[in-house]
């Protein structure tokens, strides 16, 4: 798929205030650090779209972008909350368990593992499991491949997967990604394509 059009339309503060159309909805969130916004500019192919920052967590809002007038690429706050206080943390809990319980134009979730990490992150597998009691279908991409060798990227991956196997029957898919090399654009993007049709 080509991604022709790109234009941010809103932050909202909570699912309620959401877009009411039917466009397809595509979220896309991870453990703060993970290089989501990374991720998105590479996606899109502009640079400044998602704010890409030093400190975690900076995302704090749900964000709407309009892809080719079509669909939407919504840019989630991060789980697994980086230097934020408590009142904040639970304020962000809220936001992400209304948006996954009822936001019925979801099409699908992107959740972003950070490839570097091993043995993989409880928190990561925590947040798996929320989705699966919410029958919220979802995808893999590891992120960062560039900053590991391939060998390691492969056990890492492996460790992670083995390790979902442990509590799931079916495995998801998932995608390798660099944003500095534009690693998986394209088949992230033909994914989001069959259900878009475009």
């Amino acid at each position: 798929m080509e991604i022709k059009s790109t234009e941010f339309i809103a932050s909202h503060p909570n699912t309620a205030s959401c877009p009411k159309d039917e466009r397809f909805e595509f979220a896309f969130i991870g453990r703060s650090n993970v290089g989501k916004s990374s991720l998105i500019n590479m996606l899109t192919g502009k640079k400044g779209l998602a704010k890409v920052s030093q400190t975690p967590g900076k995302t704090q809002l749900i964000n709407f972008f309009m892809i080719n007038h079509f669909w939407f690429l919504v840019d989630l706050p991060g789980y697994g909350y980086a230097k934020v206080s408590k009142t904040q943390q639970k304020f962000l809990s809220r936001l992400l368990k209304d948006y996954f319980s009822n936001r019925i134009q979801l099409t699908h979730a992107f959740v972003l593992i950070d490839s570097t990490i091993n043995p993989p992150s409880k928190v990561d597998m925590a947040f798996l499991e929320s989705l699966g009691h919410l029958a919220v279908p979802f995808t893999l991409v590891f992120t960062k491949s560039d900053k590991i060798g391939k060998v390691t990227l492969d056990k890492n991956v492996d460790a992670f997967m083995t390790e979902m196997s442990k509590d799931w029957e079916t495995l998801p898919q998932f995608f390798i990604s660099s944003s500095e090399y534009r690693t998986g654009r394209e088949e992230i993007l033909d994914f989001i394509g069959q259900f878009t049709s475009q």
